[in-house]
């Protein structure tokens, strides 16, 4: 039977490239705090509903692959925080630390040779981890996308050259 590492590489690929956007730190990285709970005019979220909501839907997925009686939160509204604005001045900070460690573990997930991505999951109704991986990079490159055009938006997004 032929090797699956590369398919495991390519999904790791998937998850933390900057090849075709803004890599996780780039776009949640230097937001000044007075900006991150800012909607701007003609955007829907601030940065900080983006990076909240990146965090706790990361953490589903995980959660639902690792955990076959996790229950997921109430869709939409568990999905988003209760506020435009961060709790504190330390939130901002923990949910870009929070989401880090639970890419890490979804990486270690898939780099373990003994996780078959192919096999349907027997709580997830003929899901398999490679369906959720796949899910879990095609929503983060979503909302990083989102993330860098609400940083323009405030005049917040100032890549280096």
């Amino acid at each position: 039977m032929a090797s699956d590492n590369p398919l495991r590489e390519q999904l790791v690929a998937f998850l933390t490239w900057g090849d075709a956007h803004a890599d996780f730190d780039a776009a949640s990285g230097g937001v000044p705090s007075a900006l991150q709970g800012k909607r701007p005019k003609g955007a829907e979220h601030s940065p900080w509903e983006v990076l909240e909501h990146m965090r706790i839907a990361q953490r589903d997925i995980l959660d639902f692959i690792r955990d076959p009686k996790h229950v997921s939160p109430e869709f939409p509204k568990g999905y988003w925080p209760t506020s435009p604005a961060p709790p504190n001045d330390k939130a901002w900070n923990r949910s870009a630390e929070a989401f880090r460690a639970d890419l890490k573990a979804m990486i270690e997930l898939i780099e373990k040779s003994s996780t078959d991505l192919l096999a349907p999951m027997p709580h997830g109704d003929g899901k398999t981890i490679l369906r959720e991986v796949l899910l879990l990079a095609d929503h983060n490159a979503y909302h990083l996308g989102q993330l860098v055009i609400i940083r323009r938006l405030l005049d917040a997004w100032h890549p280096s050259a």
